[in-house]
């Protein structure tokens, strides 16, 4: 992908107690219309989560970032939400909501190469 690109992303969060407001970053959500890309990257410190004395299972954490992937990349199997426009995806996966599973208010820049700038997100950002 040639070009300067505006993107923008959010940072995938983990809250395991949502009344006490603690969260783990556990990955990266990049969007950039005019390129009709959208990606996502998680990573799930399971170290780091069990610091948080959290309830939830480890393997339904996992389900949910897998679902919210799919959604993310569009796949058949991702549901009705994944078969939506790429924008459409973006702001239904970055809406604020009270789950455990939520993501931080979008930021942008610019990329010349969007797979490379999520990749680095994700290091500076989740590990």
């Amino acid at each position: 992908m040639p070009g300067k690109y505006l993107y923008e992303y959010a940072v995938i969060r983990l809250v395991p107690r949502v009344e006490r407001e603690e969260f783990l970053n556990v990955g990266i959500v990049l969007f950039c219309k005019s390129a009709k890309y959208l990606n996502c990257k998680y990573h799930l410190n399971t170290k780091k989560l069990k610091l948080f004395n959290c309830e939830l299972e480890v393997a339904e954490i996992e389900n949910n970032l897998n679902a919210f992937s799919k959604i993310c990349l569009g796949t058949k199997d991702g549901g009705p939400l994944a078969q939506w426009e790429v924008a459409d995806r973006f702001r239904w996966l970055t809406a604020q909501r009270s789950s455990s599973l939520q993501t931080s208010r979008p930021h942008n820049g610019f990329s010349d190469n969007l797979d490379a700038t999520l990749n680095r997100l994700f290091k500076e950002l989740v590990l």
